[in-house]
């Protein structure tokens, strides 16, 4: 079983202890993604999903702040999941996390967990000790402490009751800059197929000449191309400078909203 960890909770200690964790509840091989926002889990969602391609495997994502808006929640978003081919993704719901899913049309609903309510279930399936219940629910690191239980849980063959959301209630990722990659390329939320019937593409950054691939642009040349990211045939949009750095060039920041 393959299990990848996409979370904002990405210091050295945060990260050792939620692989260890679900190593010990999951068993199998752990990965992890560190990201800073709901949008960078929201498009890594995706290219986790693509590179476990049919074999069975779980996502665990959490991107979830207790201050400003976020105070609205008891103790940070809700969590919820879906199941998508063999792949069980449960992901914090709030903000940008499941607006890519909703895109490329992966789940009509996702089943809203209520922590102690949760919980409850999980006791009463005899997976968990009743006097931990306190503790779970009241923690400020539910990476830990309440997703990779769950996980196991759903992962033996196990249900969990919740409240269905439908998939039209997450909102739209706009078109933006959801991760700018180490070479300085900027993958974007639109897919290629929204592009590449026009020649220059008009950005707020510059009109951009569409091609395929990354090999077929002209050296010192910016464009839009079809990138590595994305599921299946649909792939997602790049900025690319050939040979030298988008992110540089347009001063990028993840984010970035693009037209």
């Amino acid at each position: 079983m393959n299990i990848t960890i996409i979370n904002d909770c990405r210091d050295a200690n945060a990260v050792g202890r939620q692989i260890a964790r679900a190593t010990s509840l999951l068993g199998g091989s752990v990965s992890f993604i560190g990201v800073s926002s709901d949008l960078q889990a929201s498009g890594n969602i995706i290219d986790v999903l693509d590179a476990l391609e049919e074999n069975p495997g779980i996502v665990l994502v959490n991107v979830a702040p207790r201050n400003g808006k976020a105070k609205k929640w008891k103790n940070g978003t809700p969590f919820g999941y879906f199941q998508y081919k063999k792949i069980l993704v449960l992901a914090s719901v709030d903000g940008l996390t499941l607006s890519l899913v909703k895109k490329f049309k992966l789940t009509k609903f996702i089943t809203i967990l209520d922590i102690p309510k949760t919980l409850d279930q999980i006791i009463a399936g005899g997976a968990l000790s009743k006097k931990l219940k306190d503790t779970i629910t009241r923690t400020q690191f539910r990476s830990y402490d309440f997703l990779p239980r769950v996980a196991a849980f759903l992962a033996s063959g196990k249900k969990l009751k919740g409240t269905r959301l439908s998939i039209k209630n997450i909102p739209d990722a706009s078109p933006a800059i959801w991760w700018i990659d180490n070479f300085g390329n900027c993958k974007t939320t639109l897919l290629h197929k929204e592009v590449k019937n026009q020649n220059r593409f008009s950005t707020k950054f510059s009109k951009l000449s569409s091609f395929a691939r990354l090999k077929d642009v002209p050296d010192k040349t910016p464009a839009i191309i079809s990138g590595s990211s994305g599921l299946g045939e649909k792939r997602f949009s790049e900025i690319v400078v050939q040979g030298g750095s988008a992110e540089k060039e347009f001063d990028i920041s993840v984010g970035d909203v693009i037209i």
